[in-house]
C-alpha cells in the first residue's frame, strides 16, 4: 500500500471533520489521536470514507505512513500542547517535510516555530480554519501563512476541500510564517464586533421596542436577503424562530446572557494596540463580553442603580440603514489592522484576495465582501476602506440613520458600546484637525515631552517653559 498523502493528529469536533472532507475527496489520510480508543469509532463511522483513513496508534506509526515529502495536520489545543507536539515529532521528520498548525494559535507563536524548524530544513505553516464543525466537514475558508514549499505541497489538497464561492476556493497562500494565524486572528476579531452589533440591535427591538423575538427573526430574515446578508444574520433569523421544548418560552428568553470568548478577539485588541491602531469595535465588543460574565454583579447593580430602560423610536428601516453603516466600519477597521501587521512583517497581504477567501465558508462571510474585493482592487485613498468612493457614498447615506439610532439608544439607557464606538471612530477620522493638540501642550507642561509646529519641522517647547 502506497503512503497517504496528508496526515491528521487530533480527531476532535475539527480534526475528525476534516479528515473527513480530505479523505471525501479522494485524498489518502492517516489519523491519529492522543486518545488512542478514539480512533476505532472514528474510522466506524466514517462508512464508506474508511477506504480513505488509516488509523494509527503512534505519531511514528503515523509519520511512517506518509508520502515523501510528509504533510502532518495537527488539529489540537494552541500552546503548549502543540509545542510538545512539535519537539515530539521533529525528530522522526526529514528534510522537506512540512508540519500544519491548523488550531486558533497565537501569531507569534506560529513565527518562533516557522524559524526553529527553518534550521532542521523542516516548514512550519499556521492555517486558519473558519467555518465550524459544519465548515471543516464540507467545506471552510482557510487562510494559509508558510513557505512556498509547503504551498506547492499543501496547495491542491486545500484548494479542493475548501468552500466554493461562485467556483472559486476560499483558500489562499497569504504570506510567510505568521501570516495566516494573524489573518485569522483579525477575522475573529470582526467576527466579535460583528456579532455584538447584532446583540446590540437585538437588544433595542426587544427591551426599547417591546418586539417578541419571533418578530424580531422575522426582521432579520428580511434583511438578510439584501445587503445586510451574512452567515451571522442568517442564524440570529433562525434563532429567534425557536422555542424552548421544556417551557415553551422563546429560546433565546432561556439562555444566561453570559458569552463566552476563546481569546482571538483579545489578541486582535493587543496587536492592534502595540501597533498604534483603532480596533475600538473590537474592542468595545471584548469588552462587552466580559462585562457580560459578571452577571451577579449586573443583577445587583440593576436593584441599586435603576434598570428601567426607555422606549426605542428607530423604525426597522433606520436600524437596517445603522446596521450597514455598522458594518462597513467593523471591517474598515479590521483590514487596518491586517495593513500594520503586513507593513510591520514584511507579508505583503493581499487585501482584495482575504476578502474573496472570506465571501464563503467562514463565519464573518457576507454580501459586503465583493464590494469590500472591488474596492480594494480599485481606488483605495491613503489605503482606507472608508475612502473608497462607493464606501464613502454608502456611509454618507446611512451615518444619519446610526446617528439617530446611537442617540435614541442613549436617552434610552440602551447599551451601545460596539455601535458608539463605530460612530466615534468614523468621526475622529473625518475631522481634518482634531483636539490632540490639547493633549500635546498637557504632555508639553508636565513632562517636557515637546510638540510639533503646524508648518514647522523639529520639536518645540511652548511659552510656559520660558
Amino acid at each position: 500500500m502506497s503512503g497517504a498523502q496528508i496526515g491528521v493528529y487530533g480527531l476532535g469536533t475539527m480534526g475528525s471533520a476534516l479528515a473527513l472532507n480530505i479523505a471525501g475527496h479522494g485524498f489518502d489520510v492517516a489519523v491519529s489521536n492522543r486518545e488512542t480508543d478514539w480512533i476505532a469509532p472514528f474510522l466506524e463511522e466514517a462508512g464508506a470514507l474508511a477506504a480513505r483513513l488509516r488509523g494509527h496508534d503512534t505519531l511514528e506509526s503515523l509519520v511512517a505512513d506518509l508520502k515523501s515529502p510528509r504533510v502532518i495536520l495537527f488539529m489540537i489545543p494552541s500552546g503548549a500542547p502543540m509545542d510538545a507536539m512539535v519537539a515530539a515529532i521533529t525528530p522522526l521528520l526529514s528534510p522537506g517535510d512540512t508540519v500544519i498548525d491548523g488550531g486558533n494559535a497565537n501569531f507569534h507563536d506560529t513565527r518562533r516555530r516557522a524559524a526553529a524548524l527553518a534550521e532542521k530544513d523542516l516548514h512550519f505553516v499556521g492555517l486558519g480554519v473558519s467555518g465550524g464543525e459544519f465548515g471543516a466537514r464540507n467545506g471552510p475558508s482557510m487562510m494559509m501563512g508558510g513557505s512556498d514549499h509547503s504551498w506547492q505541497q499543501l496547495g491542491p489538497i486545500l484548494r479542493t476541500i475548501a468552500a466554493q464561492y461562485h467556483g472559486t476556493p476560499c483558500v489562499a497562500h497569504l504570506g510567510p510564517d505568521g501570516a495566516g494565524h494573524f489573518v485569522k486572528t483579525v477575522h475573529n476579531g470582526i467576527e466579535y464586533a460583528d456579532m455584538q452589533v447584532i446583540a446590540e440591535l437585538y437588544s433595542l427591538l426587544r427591551n426599547g421596542a417591546a418586539m417578541a423575538p419571533s418578530e424580531i427573526g422575522a426582521l432579520f430574515t428580511a434583511w438578510d436577503k439584501g445587503p445586510l446578508k451574512s452567515y451571522l444574520v442568517e442564524i440570529t433569523a433562525r434563532i429567534l424562530g425557536y422555542s424552548d421544548p421544556e417551557t415553551g418560552h422563546p429560546m433565546v428568553d432561556v439562555i444566561k446572557d453570559a458569552a463566552g470568548q476563546k481569546g482571538t478577539g483579545r489578541w486582535t485588541v493587543i496587536e492592534a494596540l502595540r501597533m498604534g491602531q483603532s480596533a475600538s469595535m473590537i474592542e468595545a465588543a471584548v469588552g462587552a463580553r466580559g462585562w457580560s460574565s459578571e452577571k451577579d454583579t449586573r443583577q445587583r447593580a440593576e436593584t441599586i442603580l435603576g434598570g428601567a430602560l426607555g422606549a426605542f423610536d428607530g423604525t426597522p428601516e433606520v436600524l437596517a440603514e445603522a446596521f450597514l453603516a455598522a458594518r462597513i466600519l467593523c471591517y474598515a477597521q479590521g483590514f487596518r489592522i491586517l495593513a500594520a501587521a503586513s507593513e510591520e512583517y514584511d507579508w505583503s497581504l493581499d487585501f482584495a484576495q482575504i476578502a474573496r477567501i472570506w465571501r464563503a465558508g467562514c463565519i464573518i462571510r457576507s454580501a459586503l465582501l465583493d464590494d469590500i474585493a472591488e474596492a480594494f482592487a480599485g481606488d483605495m485613498p491613503e489605503g482606507q476602506l472608508i475612502l473608497s468612493p462607493e464606501f464613502a457614498q454608502t456611509l454618507a447615506r446611512t451615518l444619519p440613520s446610526l446617528r439617530q439610532v446611537v442617540c435614541s439608544a442613549f436617552h434610552g439607557g440602551h447599551a451601545v458600546p460596539c455601535l458608539s464606538a463605530g460612530l466615534a471612530w468614523y468621526d475622529s477620522m473625518r475631522q481634518g484637525h482634531g483636539s490632540a493638540n490639547i493633549i500635546q501642550a498637557q504632555r508639553d507642561v508636565f513632562g517636557y515631552h515637546g510638540f510639533e509646529r503646524l508648518g514647522q519641522a523639529g520639536k518645540h517647547h511652548g511659552p510656559w517653559w520660558e
